[in-house]
């Protein structure tokens, strides 16, 4: 339902260029008109993005090229993938990037802010962390598709909410859920990634969960500082903390292990 829906609001932008007016990602063309400022990044699929007035922030285009008129000004990076003039001369060759590793980058501290809160959460929460950590590892495309459904139903049930007026202060309430669950799902999947990289290096040693959580919160920095895989990298962890999360509230029946008993040896013998 969900990939209906994209599909169907995909068709309007990919039949002409649009006016766009706020920050966010489009699908076809896009125009920002003289005078007009645009307050956060703007992504672009498959359509060109003509920069007539500012964007403050990155512009990134995926399967376009991004061109900026003499008034146009873009705050941030421009990064475009598949530009036109790349495509007609080479088809399979990715375009010049307008990204500088040698420019410093002032989302770096950003993101690096936002992580380390998860590793505050951490120590706040270890036992909600480790409860959110096993549906992760026990259920991963499940909870994908559970945190595609709670990203779906935010607004519908903020609506309902609103709508009771009696239950308006709930709408607070939601969106703590959402930013705890953010934190809570940042901080599974970096101590999951942290600790396959862990034994990955290191077979034979098992890493202490603050080290594997500080080398997954690195990883996880890194991807999502990547020009415009970082943003999709960033989707993919909002989703999958999110999904997980929920479904630490399930109970306990999505805690047993899925096909039977687990696999293990024979009873050591006691010295």
């Amino acid at each position: 339902m969900a990939l209906a829906a994209l599909g169907v609001l995909a068709r309007p932008a990919l039949a002409a260029t649009q006016a766009v007016y706020h920050g966010g990602t489009y699908f076809g063309s896009v125009v920002v008109e003289p005078g007009q400022v645009v307050d956060g990044d703007l992504t672009v699929i498959f359509g060109d993005a003509t920069i007539e007035g500012i964007v403050e922030g990155n512009c990134n285009v995926v399967g376009g090229s991004c061109f900026t008129t003499p008034g146009g000004i873009v705050t941030g990076q421009v990064n475009q993938v598949g530009g036109a003039v790349t495509q007609a001369v080479v088809p399979w060759a990715p375009p010049d990037s307008g990204y500088s590793p040698f420019v410093p980058d002032h989302r770096l501290l950003w993101r690096l802010s936002w992580n380390l809160l998860a590793l505050l959460v951490f120590l706040i929460f270890p036992l909600r962390t480790r409860m959110v950590l096993d549906r992760l590892e026990r259920h991963p495309g499940l909870s994908v598709a559970a945190g595609l459904i709670g990203c779906i139903a935010v607004i519908p049930l903020a609506v309902l909410l609103a709508i009771t007026i009696l239950l308006i202060p709930l709408i607070l309430l939601e969106m703590v859920f959402l930013l705890a669950s953010a934190f809570l799902g940042t901080a599974a999947l970096a101590l999951l990634i942290g600790r396959r990289l862990c034994e990955l290096v290191s077979p034979s040693t098992t890493p202490s969960p603050l080290v594997a959580l500080l080398c997954g919160i690195v990883l996880i920095t890194a991807g999502e500082l990547v020009p415009v895989v970082g943003t999709l990298v960033l989707i993919l962890v909002g989703l999958i903390g999110l999904g997980a999360t929920i479904l630490s509230f399930a109970g306990e029946s999505l805690s047993a292990p899925v096909g039977g008993p687990p696999i293990s040896g024979p009873p050591m013998t006691a010295a």
